[in-house]
């Protein structure tokens, strides 16, 4: 999955620098490139338990499966075909997370949006013009999760224009599919970070938490992001989803890449971009996009109405200024920077 396509707004940024302190233990670096992007997976151990081989190896069963980029996934498949078709453990296991997800949502998140992430330029075909109401319209009965079915192994399309695009919640399973494997060879403490998208397990060897820099805009005439906050954690997963990096501009218009997949329009709110910590990534990496169709009131309440998700959010003030806020199960992830 392209991480151009997900992987938008504030970048995690990794602070720790992980010491091993009176320990037999020692720090393996794995760095490589999958999923259209750059991924990394840092362990401790007492010897080299997971190679790049075997990283590079998962990471390109899933894009098999769920890529759009591949023109032979999966997933490409699926959306070619009249009435869908069968699908390996990886899809079923994110179409089911999909579903709960929307659900829980109330249809924010879709991942039947495909036709509208085309529409507006953003999925593997360019586009020369923006999408009028009349083409938007045509699309939208061709939306929406009620018209897709998994049945044991097999996923059901009940209508042939429906596809599907899982870019907004792969990515994060790619990271807790990894994360796993670490786990399964007996590897307590990591990181492993996919396109910014990262779940990390501690504490570190020196007995400290996990610490992660969010990064933000930076207002006014100061270009580029800077860090704004530092979260400390012995065990969770971050994701981020932002409209501020990536964007299209044809003409005098300009777009976001998220799409609401109830209007068929790009977002237009004030929300500039959402942080979310949760257990997993596949659930922070799921929320995340939805909170960024919300309005501010009503996604902080969301978030704060579950005690699985926090959140940190940049949105623009109606004077058009930069602000930020967070959520108090956030608040607690702190750590003072000054």
């Amino acid at each position: 999955m392209q991480a151009t396509l997900k992987y938008l707004g504030v970048v995690l940024s990794f602070i720790c620098c992980l010491v091993i302190h009176q320990s037999q233990l020692r720090e393996i670096k794995i760095k490589g490139y999958a999923q259209g992007t750059t991924y990394a997976v840092n362990y401790f151990a007492t010897d080299s338990l997971v190679t790049k081989g075997q990283i590079d190896s998962i990471l390109k069963v899933i894009d098999l499966s769920m890529s759009l980029y591949q023109s032979n996934s999966t997933i490409n498949k699926f959306n070619q075909s009249e009435n869908g078709l069968a699908i390996d453990e990886h899809f079923a296991a994110v179409v089911k997370r999909a579903f709960e997800i929307n659900k829980d949502t109330q249809g924010l998140f879709d991942v039947t949006v495909a036709p509208l992430v085309q529409l507006w330029g953003f999925g593997p075909k360019k586009i020369n013009v923006f999408p009028d109401s009349a083409t938007i319209e045509k699309v939208l009965p061709c939306i929406g999760m009620d018209k897709i079915e998994i049945k044991n192994s097999f996923l059901y399309k009940h209508k042939p224009c429906v596809n599907i695009d899982l870019n907004g919640i792969a990515q994060g399973y790619s990271v807790d599919v990894l994360a796993n494997f670490l786990l399964q060879k007996g590897i307590k403490i990591f990181i492993v970070e996919v396109g910014g998208e990262l779940r990390a397990s501690g504490p570190k060897p020196d007995g400290t938490e996990m610490k992660i820099g969010i990064e933000g805009p930076n207002e006014g005439q100061a270009a580029g992001n800077s860090i704004k906050h530092v979260i400390t954690f012995k065990q969770g997963a971050v994701t981020t989803s932002g409209n501020y990096q990536k964007y299209l501009k044809i003409g005098n218009q300009t777009v976001s890449h998220l799409i609401n997949p109830k209007t068929g329009y790009p977002l237009t709110n004030e929300m500039i971009s959402v942080t979310v910590f949760a257990n997993d990534a596949i659930t922070a990496d799921g929320y995340d996009n939805a909170l960024m169709a919300m309005d501010l009131t009503e996604a902080l309440n969301f978030v704060t109405a579950r005690k699985n998700l926090a959140a940190y959010f940049i949105y623009k003030k109606p004077d058009g200024k930069i602000a930020d806020t967070l959520s108090n199960g956030f608040k607690q992830l702190m750590m003072d920077t000054k």
